[in-house]
């Protein structure tokens, strides 16, 4: 199964998305965007620059586990990945993110 993108409205008010895998399980999400289109331009942002590795960061919590984001070409935060207890295991979800981040389904979850 391949992966998809969920576009939703937070109890803020604000819109997000999440990449998920195809086996459901999410691997990035977004920050908030005040708009469903914004977070519309942020799953195509995703779509783009997901196969080029310079756009992936690594970074280390305080809590000293590891997480990346992805970024555009303006160098902005795009989406941010789960923490992670090890570098392999960020490194696979960087992979998948590679692999499902094209994925053309977007499911709006959304009242409209």
């Amino acid at each position: 199964m391949a992966g998809k993108f969920e576009v939703f409205q937070g109890k803020n008010k604000q819109y997000y998305f999440r990449l998920k895998a195809g086996n459901g399980e999410s691997i990035i999400a977004s920050e908030g965007y005040t708009s469903k289109k914004a977070a519309l331009n942020g799953v195509a942002a995703v779509q783009k620059n997901c196969g080029t590795d310079s756009r992936y960061e690594v970074r280390e919590a305080k809590n000293g586990k590891k997480y990346f984001i992805i970024k555009a070409g303006n160098h902005q935060e795009i989406g941010r990945s789960q923490m992670y207890a090890s570098n392999q295991s960020c490194a696979k979800g960087m992979a998948s993110v590679k692999r499902n981040g094209c994925a053309e389904r977007v499911d709006d979850l959304t009242d409209g």
